[in-house]
């Protein structure tokens, strides 16, 4: 084997990887197990994830082609052209692959008395309702641009879907126009009920707006008229001013607004469009053969499929789970009084996210609080946590708020948090130049006696009440002074940025992460060459740093045993001999976002646990403000590998990943395990004991 065809098999590209994660997201579209409705919802989980893929990662690409640049080495041995093209082969497949699922699910839909039908399926009842539902609803917030080879073709928006209209007039020419879909309209409208037979119709407002061409366009004199649909991706990177008389909020709010006016990347047209018509929009748009452009069916923008009308099928969708409490917290009792006997875990979703707002709020109240220093990265819309700290500082606290405005295509949010905390007196930091600040803490300060003691909260997630319902998560309730003091460290940090502080408990991205866990691998690798079992176990969401890949392979050659759990992306290749033979990785996609980051090192009474922020790619151990927080107490441990060992042993939502990237499912001989139902189940039972 050539150092370069060993360079090419010893990495999975990222991009390609990711790739794979999304096609596992529709299998779950495709599964007949999953609940009918919930299986549009994951097609609409794939469409909006093929979206940001394409704004962040293909547009990266895409710009080291322009630059001239092969980058071959920071792309898993892929030259930058070729891979463009493999990405876009890819896509087609799954695009294809998604309108199969898609006319599955419309056939399962109609065994179930659901319809889903277009223009042409119309009775007179619903064209009643169609038609004023059109000009009550829809038509006053219609853009139509009329197009025509004097007018120059505004820039349409990223992501926006648009119906490309085609005129046949009757003087022989053709008039072509464009209507944007509008987003401030529900994409599922209901239709009325003619009869109790429990059927129930819905039509897309595409067809709604097809059916009403007629009155869209009264004004022209055309024989024929069609409407099909496009759909154009910008390039998601934001591009900052060197105006130093700007905020640094005014230069994330003005690079946002540019977002919209980014360079196309990838160009989605319904295939059964006229050539003239295609060929007449990409002239326009200036779109040629070096960009992405990929025929798709008659819909697009399917993420909107994410809020399918339940219609009140609650056989159709996943039951429902009541966030459960944790033994010892009460939220009708002090939290402080609480975790100032013993650290607790609260683990999202399967724990109500309550208690974190309840010690935020607790803490505005408490005459004794006297400070509360808080990262931020990403918002619920109506965010409690912000409506708390805003409450605090009302009260009189010192509040300290780190908010990460570049928090991709969350900016508009937190500017408006952060201007409504700005005005109520918290005091705002706006990250650390050249770092996203993506940890993820919380210290307040409480005076007892003639001392300050420090209570406080770390996790793997955002504080965000929305995506806590669906997101798997950690969060460490503890007042370990030692930990808490190095908590406050990092915000001294953040205020001056030039000193580089150090740390014996926690480990801190970007000075210390790659050295602090070389430093637990080298441990196991150690513990092997003496003849013992050295073990690791990680669970995150992407492992991309080719560093850290090495580093495992490394471990594995030595003995290492390494089990790892990767929801997305993952570069290293399991189970090659004499590279990765002691490496096993598996991915697990259901009901819920497996989010949480976790490394274990070791086992038995000498195991070192770590839940953490970061995962292993490049940007999280060098160029973000991540934290790793060690667990000391033995009970919580115990029940973070309760919790690794229940994920490990599914056998029904996990999938293999191996050098063939086929996403297989993992199947055994064993008790059938699905790992979220079964952590529930963990849980409740916890609470019997």
């Amino acid at each position: 084997m050539t150092k370069t065809e060993y360079e090419e098999k010893r990495y999975i590209n990222r991009e390609i990887s990711w790739l794979q994660f999304n096609a596992r997201v529709l299998q779950e579209a495709s599964d007949i197990s999953v609940p009918l409705i919930e299986r549009l919802r994951f097609l609409g989980i794939f469409s909006n994830n093929l979206d940001e893929f394409f704004k962040v990662r293909y547009a990266t690409v895409k710009r080291i082609v322009e630059a001239g640049k092969g980058g071959k080495n920071e792309l898993g041995g892929i030259r930058a052209k070729e891979l463009l093209e493999i990405i876009t082969q890819i896509v087609i497949k799954q695009q294809a692959e998604s309108l199969r699922v898609l006319e599955d699910i419309d056939e399962t839909l109609i065994k179930e008395n659901i319809f889903v039908i277009d223009e042409t399926e119309l009775n007179n009842l619903q064209i009643d309702f169609i038609k004023q539902y059109y000009f009550e609803n829809v038509s006053t917030a219609l853009v139509t641009i009329i197009l025509n080879d004097l007018v120059v073709l505004p820039n349409l928006k990223d992501s926006a879907a648009y119906l490309a209209v085609k005129m046949q007039m009757k003087d022989g020419s053709k008039q072509f126009a464009l209507i944007e879909i509008p987003k401030t309209v529900n994409r599922f409208v209901e239709l009325p009920k003619e009869k109790d037979d429990g059927k129930n119709h819905i039509i897309m407002i595409d067809d709604l707006l097809r059916y009403c061409l007629s009155d869209i366009f009264n004004i022209f004199d055309y024989e024929t008229i069609s409407a099909h649909m496009i759909k154009i991706t910008r390039d998601g990177e934001l591009d900052f001013d060197s105006d130093l008389s700007k905020s640094f909020v005014e230069k994330i709010s003005d690079s946002v607004k540019h977002r919209e006016l980014g360079e196309p990347v990838r160009f989605i047209y319904d295939k059964t469009i006229d050539d003239d018509t295609l060929e007449y929009l990409m002239e326009k748009m200036g779109i040629d053969n070096t960009d992405s452009i990929i025929p798709g069916g008659r819909y697009h923008n399917k993420r909107d499929y994410m809020g399918f009308p339940s219609l009140g099928r609650t056989d159709l969708l996943y039951k429902k789970i009541t966030a459960l409490p944790v033994k010892g917290l009460s939220l009708e009792s002090s939290i402080f009084d609480a975790i100032a006997t013993k650290d607790y875990l609260v683990h999202a979703p399967y724990h109500t996210f309550s208690y974190i707002v309840k010690f935020l709020r607790e803490a505005a109240l408490d005459p004794q609080v006297k400070t509360i220093k808080i990262t931020i990265y990403r918002l619920a819309q109506i965010s409690h946590v912000a409506s708390s700290l805003i409450n605090a500082a009302i009260n009189g606290k010192t509040v300290t708020v780190s908010i990460e405005l570049r928090a991709r295509f969350d900016e508009e949010a937190n500017i408006r948090y952060a201007e409504q905390m700005k005005k109520e007196g918290v005091n705002l930091i706006f990250g650390v130049p050249g770092l996203k600040v993506h940890s993820k803490m919380c210290v307040v300060e409480r005076e007892e006696g003639k001392k300050l003691k420090r209570y406080g909260f770390i996790s793997t997630g955002n504080f965000n009440e929305s995506t806590a319902k669906i997101y798997t998560d950690y969060t460490l309730f503890t007042t370990s002074q030692p930990i808490l003091k190095e908590v406050n460290k990092i915000f001294n940090f953040f205020e001056t940025n030039y000193r580089v502080y150090s740390y014996k408990h926690l480990i801190v991205s970007p000075h210390y992460t790659k050295k602090r866990v070389f430093a637990l691998i080298d441990e196991q690798i150690e513990l092997s060459k003496k003849g013992k079992q050295g073990y690791i176990r990680l669970k995150m969401n992407s492992l991309s740093s080719y560093e850290m890949v090495d580093k495992l392979y490394e471990a594995s050659n030595s003995g290492v045993k390494i089990d790892m759990i990767v929801r997305g992306i993952c570069c290293l290749i399991p189970g090659i001999k004499g590279m990765s033979e002691n490496i096993k990785v598996i991915s697990v996609v259901d009901k819920f976002l497996e989010h949480s980051r976790l490394y274990i090192f070791g086992k038995g009474d000498h195991v070192k646990m770590y839940i953490s922020s970061a995962d292993w790619m490049t940007r999280n151990i060098e160029n973000r403000v991540e934290v790793s927080c060690p667990i000391y107490s033995e009970d919580i441990k115990r029940e973070i590998i309760d919790t690794f060992n229940i994920c490990w042993s599914d056998n029904v939502k996990a999938r293999l990943l191996n050098t063939g990237n086929e996403n297989e499912y993992r199947k055994n001989n064993n008790t059938k395990v699905r790992s979220q139902i079964a952590l529930y189940d963990y849980y409740l039972e916890k609470l019997k004991n």
